[in-house]
């Protein structure tokens, strides 16, 4: 009798840890992950703790940046690339890099839409903005297709004492692209994110052939699928460093998203 009642209590924990852990790759999988914020990316906090092995295990979707500033981070299908000053994109290393902010998610489309016809990046968050079923949780969002016209920057690395970021977007490096086919990644979150995060939309860009990218300042998609991945729970973890818990986030920062 005694080994019976083993048994039974060895496959109902067994079950429970299934079902328990089950029920944490749902919640991760509804989550928006973020290093850091916003508010201290853009006082000059550029020395992250968090290496991308550790990202990793949070999303296979995202985009965010790497300590000194060094480019631009895109991140799609759980690979991650740096898109540097040259206007090209590095694989990056998961154990060696940094980040001082990012934010990612593991992606799963609750929506889809097709767009077949030309739309500004102005006009294309205005389409967006009426297929977002409430403005007070977050969003991933990506969008894959052809564009006449993409405008992209990043930024190069800095070097101690840091500038705030209003300063470094002063010098950055644009590239223009005419006929380019690849792939909007960005998320949408709430005005009360304001300092934590940037309201509204940011965006990064890729080309298909994993070859160009960067921060989008503007662009043209022709026909495009819009996919849509509605985010109910927010996780951010700050950088245990001195600089993080000195840094003043208290003046107001620019939506440096749109720069």
């Amino acid at each position: 009798m005694r080994q019976k009642i083993s048994t039974i209590q060895v496959l109902f924990f067994g079950f429970l840890i299934f079902t328990l852990c089950s029920c944490a790759q749902t919640r991760d999988d509804d989550t928006l992950f973020q290093v850091s914020t916003i508010s201290a990316l853009s006082q000059g906090m550029y020395d992250g703790d968090m290496t991308f092995q550790e990202l990793d295990k949070h999303g296979n979707f995202g985009l965010g940046t790497f300590n000194d500033l060094d480019g631009e981070m895109i991140g799609i299908d759980g690979i991650f690339y740096q898109a540097r000053t040259d206007g090209f994109l590095y694989p990056v290393s998961l154990l060696k890099t940094k980040t001082p902010f990012s934010e990612v998610t593991f992606f799963k489309s609750d929506l889809t839409r097709m767009l077949d016809h030309p739309m500004t990046l102005f006009e294309l968050k205005q389409l967006i903005d009426s297929f977002l079923r409430s403005k007070n949780i977050f969003y991933a969002i990506k969008v894959t297709g052809n564009f006449s016209y993409a405008k992209l920057r990043s930024v190069p690395a800095q070097k101690k004492p840091y500038p705030k970021l209003d300063d470094v977007v002063k010098n950055q490096s644009v590239f223009e692209f005419q006929q380019i086919e690849g792939t909007l990644i960005g998320f949408w979150c709430p005005e009360y994110v304001k300092k934590i995060n940037v309201p509204g939309y940011h965006f990064h860009f890729i080309s298909k052939d994993k070859k160009r990218g960067g921060h989008v300042l503007d662009c043209t998609v022709i026909n495009a699928k819009i996919e849509i991945d509605e985010k109910e729970a927010f996780d951010i973890v700050l950088p245990s460093t001195k600089d993080f818990y000195m840094i003043d986030t208290s003046e107001e920062s620019q939506n440096l998203a749109e720069k």
